[in-house]
């Protein structure tokens, strides 16, 4: 058993375990970096830009398909699937090849491989030769692919999203359980890809959506392109010879039907289960999670950190990004620990239209001052700009504080979200009035000005003014 003295040891070369071991370099002198699979990031693997790719394909062939609507007649028209799926791995493996240098730009000796899991609170064992005794850990082991034991009746044809880049071929048709972030991008893709697709959920969710008359919006526009049953009523799931038989309720009825592949969009699940976390002195919660401070990411009052996907809390790239830059900075200067700044809440779902989740949602803006705050909205379906490029399908619903008129979150299903979604986090992090943003300009004619037209119900709605203000402190807690 090779034995190893670190000031620092990094469990996990994902986002978050590449950013904390540049932070601890600048504060410790030994630092290890320990991998127990391929090096290269969820994100460029399987997670965020193979999906974009996909996407971008997909949106390709949909504006082909629907260009009359222009008047603009396309004359030939075909998706080749493994030319599509081909440009998707050349891409990924791109991006996967920045990762890797900079991986190979990390001096060799700091870098183990093999699964690491803890022998004593200061003690990891690197598969079976080494053993590392560190001051400090970082946890950053990320997550997989979570799958519910009903959905392996699929056998052979149950797939992940991390296998669908994989496939040699465009398959025929596709039932995808989960319609959360992974299964709508993934599915409307493969369905605007000339993939047959079925959608079944669980309670009633799509995507991060909470507000009620958002997510009406998107189930009614997603159904236009592919049956979506966020809150269905599975029956039988039975491998067949070359595909999966799904057998459901649907208006009162029993129906079955047969596809190519069950893709599990399940969501992901922490890598910690195979750390021993029982003999690394950490306080567990039920689901054998450590207990952490979100502003530090300490564990308790221990020398361990955790961040990323490992730790469960905002499974997002940036998230990633910055909780490593948190948990390597305070494992590398240990025992100062210090809080690191958290920014405004930003998720996108890169769907058609896109959905964009900002800041408080309704539900934590009512727990933050019930009965003080107010809702503003706008339809996109008479939107101008939205409209000149037929994109005029959904709702923004924007979030304000009596009293301050303070700004405090959004949810929106529509068309550039993600760029809308970009300056109300701005605004949020600013903590800005509701009037303030107003006050900013809006050319003319954008997609924006829906936003514009959402403020402005939204600040007629207000109460203003410091007599509201002391109300409203009145009303409880966090006021």
């Amino acid at each position: 058993m090779k034995e190893i003295n670190a000031d620092v040891a990094i469990i996990g070369a994902g986002t978050a375990g590449m950013v904390a071991y540049r932070h601890a370099t600048n504060n410790a002198a030994d630092v290890v970096l320990i991998e127990g699979e391929e090096y290269g990031t969820t994100c460029a693997r399987v997670g965020c830009m193979p999906s974009k790719l996909l996407i971008a394909a997909a949106e390709t062939a949909h504006h082909a398909r629907h260009a009359a609507r222009f008047g603009i007649e396309v004359e030939k028209f075909r998706v080749e699937g493994p030319a599509v799926l081909g440009r998707v791995r050349r891409e990924r493996d791109r991006f996967v090849q920045f990762v890797l240098d900079s991986v190979a730009s990390i001096p060799s000796k700091a870098k183990l491989s093999g699964p690491a899991r803890f022998e004593d609170p200061h003690t990891l064992l690197v598969g079976d030769a080494q053993r590392v005794h560190a001051d400090r850990i970082v946890i950053a082991t990320g997550s997989r692919t979570n799958i519910p034991g009903f959905l392996f009746a699929a056998g052979d044809r149950l797939a992940t999203s991390d296998d669908v880049f994989n496939w040699p071929d465009l398959p025929e048709s596709v039932v995808v359980f989960g319609p959360g972030v992974i299964g709508l991008e993934i599915g409307q893709a493969l369905c605007r890809l000339g993939v047959r697709i079925r959608m079944f959920g669980i309670g009633g969710f799509i995507g991060p959506i909470s507000d009620e008359p958002v997510r009406l919006v998107a189930r009614e526009t997603f159904n236009e392109e592919f049956p979506l049953d966020p809150d269905a009523a599975v029956e039988k799931i039975s491998e067949i010879d070359n595909g999966v038989e799904v057998t459901f309720r649907e208006g009162g009825r029993t129906k079955t039907e047969a596809f190519e592949y069950l893709l599990a969009a399940t969501g992901r699940r922490p890598n910690i289960d195979k750390l021993n976390l029982e003999a690394s002195g950490l306080e567990l919660d039920e689901q054998g999670m450590p207990l952490f401070d979100r502003h530090t990411l300490q564990c308790g009052d221990s020398h361990i950190f955790i961040a990323g996907d490992a730790n469960n809390h905002v499974p997002l790239l940036h998230e990633a990004a910055d909780e490593g830059r948190i948990a390597g900075s305070n494992a590398g200067r240990f025992p100062d620990v210090r809080g690191g700044q958290r920014r405004t809440p930003l998720s996108v779902v890169f769907t058609d239209p896109q959905i964009a989740i900002v800041g408080r949602t309704l539900q934590q803006t009512a727990e933050h001052c019930s009965g003080c705050y107010e809702v503003g909205e706008v339809s996109f379906e008479d939107q101008g700009r939205s409209r000149v490029m037929a994109k005029n399908r959904g709702l923004l619903r924007v979030y304000g504080e009596h009293g301050s008129g303070r700004f405090m979150g959004a949810e929106m299903i529509g068309p550039e979200a993600e760029h809308i979604g970009h300056l109300l986090a701005w605004s949020a992090q600013q903590q800005l009035r509701v009037s303030d943003m107003l006050a900013m300009p809006f050319y003319h004619p954008v997609v924006a000005e829906g936003l514009r037209t959402a403020l402005r119900d939204l600040n007629h709605k207000l109460k203003l003014g410091p007599k509201m203000a002391r109300r409203c402190m009145d009303c409880g807690p966090g006021a």
